[in-house]
């Protein structure tokens, strides 16, 4: 275990996804693509798909960018406009967005 100091330009993301009663395996099923287009991007480095333990009508995700750049990329990309496509009438409200700047980690 060792704990490193990470770049300043490297960009977390946490996300909620508020989905509507009953809908959350529909759009844990859409969300898949997300996770294939995370990984074929150079700078996406992190992308994590939760259930709310407590709450069934969310998901939550942990994504976790190079950089700005490699964000906007993700954000643009054609597999996001076809998720939105895809889960945008299963959810249940505007997601929930928090940008951080990462500063420690735990690397194993």
């Amino acid at each position: 275990m060792s704990e490193v100091s990470l770049m300043s330009s490297t960009i977390a993301v946490i996300a909620k996804i508020p989905v509507q009663s009953g809908k959350r395996d529909e759009v844990l099923a859409a969300m898949a693509g997300l996770v294939d287009l995370a990984r074929s991007e150079d700078g996406t480095t992190t992308y994590v798909v939760h259930e709310d333990n407590k709450d069934p009508d969310a998901v939550w995700v942990y994504e976790q960018y190079a950089d700005q750049a490699a964000l906007d990329v993700h954000m643009r990309a054609d597999g996001m406009k076809a998720f939105i496509d895809a889960a945008g009438p299963m959810m249940g409200g505007a997601p929930e967005l928090h940008f951080l700047t990462p500063v420690q980690s735990l690397d194993r």
